[in-house]
């Protein structure tokens, strides 16, 4: 096979694994190391508004909580005592300003312009269109994203993902065009394309690709699946350029599969293995034309408590495989690999999800895979199921803050298999179902978890149907916001705000209603994936603690990121340093994206978040 990428073909059969592994008593204390958080700048973020100009910066996890700033506009500086906040709203700051946010006994950054109007615009370069063998024409359409320090610079990139017209779900049958994943600069300038080629079908559960400092030296890189024909972002083609897998329902169901790991600044492939598990029979995942062979999603996770590790899986309806990767010193192998097939897996099969939340679910200071009603350990062993089958949502965090550890709330679609539970919240550690609402013969399509009332500790949960839940299972009204698809902090305080389309809006307990708070169409965004009504990305990309959400334009020629005007009294570090939310945040473009939680409690009347042990 001709290439100008090295084909490794994987020898470690799917549970060597195993062998040789240390098993430690839960009676032995162990420090946990330090776990790598990405080296960011102050992420300065200027908006002119009617008001003035209101001015953010992030707080960083590893400084000090009583650090202060001064604050200079255009060289002068604006206060007279240092600042113990990191907002600021300046009346007398015209649209032409820029600012500086200057730690104390710090360096200054670079000055930050202000945006001229509520969002950031970035320009993008359209794909042409294309014409598929059957001779169906398509056109481009930007879809999931994800944000990572590609340069190493301590800023952020943001990645998308550009889906054609005609991408299907698995269940239908027809040509795509293929899958094409670019790279930004805020202000526009085009990093690399890369081009998945014709041997990787299109569609919402095709493609997971993740971008993330795996090997510590400061760039990301970007992991994905790949195959003969896939482009990288100089030029170079994987496998043999000319081969066509698709059969004539468009299908991919015969060929080699690659796992590739491309470098940020470039797109350039730097090494490429043997996908796992290989598609083999394909009736051998639960149907023969091609629907449940290629469910996958993928994840980012610190297995060994320290260091980041990749993870990508294959099926979810029956058999389940995951499959852990290290990307260390140049070279890319496998750490463990999961497979519900293997003696005492079977549990984990027919739970996953359509989305694949990472976190440290048993406390013991090392990423767990929420696969749905099922969760595997760091050490790829199967650590619980429900037993309560697939579903389209879920949420990890901590739910319920006066309970230890960390919670789940699943929504469930099988009514046969749920048995009185589609709507539920277990514990993380043990699978234990804290509190249940019976989805009433339903599949229950959607559901979310976020603090929206501050009379209720905890986090409120909703779904697309039954009430409005307290995070301790107690029903506080038969009515819920009828957004339940995201959700994001926007506003002053601490609850969180639903997201919704285009809408971000606030929950009023008093009139049981939403009161819009921004649409991002009146300036011509639009969201994604259908009635999923998902933005491009939501995350604390720059600004203080608060969360942005980058849209796609309705015209598919730039995205619009969007950051908060509203000034807070609350100051928490960068939400990008909690590693449960940032690994969270990896995994937006997968499967049907869920919003990204902490592994602490966000929300009114919370503790401050644990400091932890953290290096950059």
């Amino acid at each position: 096979m001709a290439s100008s990428v090295e084909i490794f073909p994987l020898l470690r059969q799917a549970h060597t694994f195993a062998l040789g592994l240390l098993i430690l008593s839960t009676a032995v204390a162990v420090a946990a190391p330090p776990r790598q958080i990405e080296k960011l700048d102050r992420g300065v973020v200027a908006i002119h508004t009617d008001g003035g100009n209101f001015i953010s910066w992030r707080a960083l996890a590893d400084e000090p909580a009583t650090l202060a700033f001064n604050l200079y506009r255009d060289g002068v500086k604006l206060n007279a005592q240092a600042l113990d906040a990191t907002n600021y709203l300046d009346a007398k700051g015209g649209a032409d300003a820029s600012y500086t946010v200057v730690p104390a006994g710090g360096k200054a950054g670079q000055p930050v312009p202000a945006w001229p109007q509520p969002y950031l615009r970035v320009p993008l370069q359209k794909p042409a269109d294309g014409v598929t063998p059957d001779g169906e024409s398509y056109n481009y359409i930007v879809n999931d994203g994800s944000a990572a320090d590609l340069d190493g610079d301590g800023r952020y990139e943001l990645l998308v993902k550009w889906q054609p017209s005609n991408a299907h779900d698995n269940s239908h049958k027809g040509y795509t065009g293929p899958t094409l994943l670019d790279a930004y600069r805020l202000d526009g300038t085009l990093l690399w394309r890369i081009d998945l080629g014709r041997n990787i079908r299109a569609g919402a559960h095709y493609t997971t690709y993740l971008a993330y400092d795996f090997d510590g030296d400061g760039p990301a890189e970007v992991m994905m699946k790949t195959a003969d024909g896939t482009r990288d972002g100089t030029g170079r083609i994987i496998g043999e350029a000319s081969a066509d897998y698709r059969n004539k329902d468009g299908y991919v169901l015969d060929g080699p599969e690659f796992l590739s790991v491309f470098d940020g600044k470039t797109g350039a492939a730097l090494a490429t293995t043997s996908y796992t598990p290989p598609r083999g029979e394909v009736a051998a995942w639960g149907d023969k034309y091609g629907n449940r062979v290629d469910r996958f999603l993928g994840g980012v996770a610190y297995l060994d408590g320290a260091r980041p590790s990749a993870v990508f899986t294959r099926g979810y309806y029956t058999r389940a495989v995951l499959s852990a990767w290290d990307w260390r010193g140049g070279k890319l192998t496998q750490r463990w690999l999961f497979d519900s097939d293997a003696p005492g897996n079977s549990a984990a099969a027919g739970q996953g999800a359509h989305w694949m939340a990472v976190a440290d679910a048993d406390g013991d200071g090392r990423d767990d895979l929420i696969y749905g009603a099922a969760t595997i350990g760091s050490d790829g062993r199967l650590l619980y199921s429900t037993g309560l089958c697939h579903g389209d949502a879920l949420h990890v965090g901590q739910h319920q803050p006066g309970q230890r550890g960390l919670q789940v709330f699943m929504v469930h679609e099988t009514p046969s298999c749920y048995k009185g539970h589609g709507i539920e919240m277990h514990d993380a550690a043990t699978g234990r179902i804290l509190w249940s609402v019976d989805g009433n013969g339903s599949d229950v399509g959607r559901g979310v978890c976020m603090d929206i009332d501050a009379a209720h500790p905890g986090n409120e949960c909703w779904a697309s149907v039954g009430g409005l839940m307290a995070s301790d299972g107690t029903q506080i009204s038969t009515v819920h916001p009828r957004a339940v698809n995201f959700g994001l902090w926007w506003d002053g305080d601490l609850l969180r705000e639903t997201l919704d389309g285009t809408r971000i809006a606030k929950w009023q307990p008093q009139t049981q209603q939403l009161k819009l708070l921004l649409d991002g169409a009146d300036y011509g965004a639009a969201s994604n994936n259908g009635t999923k009504a998902t933005p491009v990305l939501t995350a604390d990309l720059f600004g203080d603690w608060r969360e942005e959400v980058v849209w796609r334009s309705a015209s598919n020629d730039a995205l619009l990121i969007f950051s908060t005007t509203t000034p807070t009294t609350h100051r928490l570090p960068t939400l990008m340093h909690d590693t449960q939310y940032r690994v969270q945040v990896a995994a937006q473009n997968a499967g049907y994206n869920q919003p990204p939680h902490p592994g602490f409690f966000l929300g009114e009347g919370m503790t401050p978040p644990p400091a932890t042990a953290q290096q950059r």
